[in-house]
């Protein structure tokens, strides 16, 4: 009875996604479904548990998705963004028109900007771009998706996406962990991206497919200040360097270090989700201050176009908003997986995972269940969480156990987060399906068979990092 009301609630979820309804609205009510044939009663399980893990993960990350968005918001509005998307369109050209947008996507996903904000930008580019070398629009998506949610936010070392920084909270690593896996990592994805999406153009093309007659969303004719690209580029580095500086991965005796004191004065006030430890937060303080810093650059470098347009006060306080509801609907996502997880229809699961673990390494069995959270969430940030609330902590003293560095797992579980993340109720995907203006039934064929390709890399970088030791 526990395990069919368990895949009532989560089938029943999955529908309501797809169907558009708000994940913020329908999470709580089928986490008490998924109560129903346990020992829990349904509005216990509502009002203890699921709120107690939406307020958890709020608690944790909110701060990125706060900063990020402002950041991201200013770099739209002030123009830096168009300006480096473009010149990266342009140097490539429409021969490697493929490459431009994949690259494209991924600057600007590595320096900071919003995921989200990212498909906003770079569509119009790769809509053009396409357009001018003929290749069929339905390919645009996943090139975006491949650009976007793929090495640049989970695999390069340093990236800012909260991807990258959840693993750090509870293994307390830095977002620099495990840069060679990263690196490895990286170059599988950018290849194994281009190289499909290249094989498909030329074979569509070759059966007489071309971009197709499609009403693309032009962008405002308004003339107004242009940005120097690389006058944009500086709060992108802002974000790497200060970020760098701060959570000083390398040890460095010239870089920053956190006082392991600074949480000792809010111990005697007794806060249920206090951090043990400065490492359990650190790296979240240092991407907030990178954040922070950099979107006080771009409003300064976008000043006068942002004068021209809409002003200071009015991207800044869109942003805001609109940061707690993207942080509410992945902490609901996170907090609905959390009752699942908890739930006795879940206990069978966790035991061939641990068992998984206990006979193959902490490496495999996180592979597979950060797979498994990131399906039933469809959110990578989301399923991640879950994962590692559930089994990180038996991942690390298994890890410490057997000799795995805790940066190795660190990468291998951040990469692991974007295996299967695009099912049909992926709320990233559906968004960005809506931004080219095309279907699941249109464009959906590509993602899934990325989906798949991007599901082995986690187990190759596994197996580079057993025969070279490099994490």
């Amino acid at each position: 009875m526990a395990t069919l009301a368990m895949a009532a609630a989560l089938i029943g979820l999955m529908l309501c996604a797809y169907r558009g309804c708000s994940i913020i609205l329908v999470a709580p009510f089928f986490a008490a479904v998924a109560a129903i044939g346990s020992q829990h009663a349904g509005l216990p399980v509502f009002s203890e548990l699921y709120m107690t893990k939406l307020a958890e993960y709020v608690k944790t990350y909110y701060p990125i998705f706060l900063f990020g968005a402002v950041f991201a918001k200013l770099m739209e509005t002030g123009g830096l963004a168009s300006a480096v998307a473009a010149k990266i369109v342009g140097v490539l050209g429409e021969k490697r028109a493929i490459l431009a947008v994949l690259l494209g996507c991924g600057a600007l996903t590595y320096g900071g900007l919003s995921v989200f904000v990212v498909a906003f930008v770079m569509y119009p580019f790769g809509a053009v771009i396409f357009r001018q070398a003929d290749i069929p629009k339905r390919l645009l998506p996943a090139t975006l998706w491949m650009g976007i949610f793929s090495f640049a936010m989970v695999a390069l070392p340093g990236t800012p996406q909260i991807q990258n920084i959840i693993p750090a909270s509870y293994f307390g690593t830095s977002s620099w962990a495990g840069i060679g896996i990263g690196i490895f990592a990286s170059a599988i994805f950018l290849g194994m991206g281009w190289a499909w999406l290249t094989y498909r153009m030329k074979k569509l093309k070759a059966a007489g497919e071309g971009y197709g007659v499609h009403a693309d969303r032009q962008g405002s004719k308004n003339k107004l200040a242009r940005i120097k690209w690389q006058l944009a580029m500086l709060p992108l580095l802002l974000v790497v360097i200060v970020n760098v500086i701060l959570s000083n991965p390398f040890g460095w005796e010239w870089g920053f270090h956190w006082n392991n004191d600074l949480l000792i004065s809010l111990s005697g006030l007794k806060l249920p989700l206090l951090a043990t430890h400065v490492g359990k937060v650190s790296a979240i303080w240092s991407i907030s201050i990178a954040l922070i810093v950099s979107s006080l650059a771009a409003a300064w470098i976008g000043r006068k176009r942002l004068r021209e347009t809409d002003g200071f006060l009015k991207p800044i306080n869109f942003a805001a908003v609109s940061s707690g509801t993207a942080a509410l609907n992945v902490a609901s996502g996170f907090a609905f997986g959390c009752v699942l997880v908890a739930m006795p229809g879940f206990s069978p699961i966790r035991d061939m995972l641990l068992g998984l673990s206990a006979s193959s390494g902490p490496l495999l069995s996180a592979v597979l269940a950060t797979n498994i959270m990131c399906g039933i969430t469809g959110s990578a940030s989301g399923g991640l969480t879950i994962a590692l609330s559930a089994f990180g902590e038996q991942w690390a003293e298994m890890a410490a156990a057997s000799g795995v560095s805790l940066e190795a797992l660190h990468r291998v579980v951040a990469i692991a987060s974007v295996g299967i993340d695009p099912v049909p109720h992926c709320g990233a995907l559906v968004t960005l399906l809506a931004i080219c203006g095309l279907t699941h039934k249109q464009a959906y064929f590509d993602i899934v068979v990325l989906l798949m390709m991007k599901f082995t890399v986690p187990f190759l970088c596994i197996l580079f990092y057993m025969l070279t030791g490099i994490a």
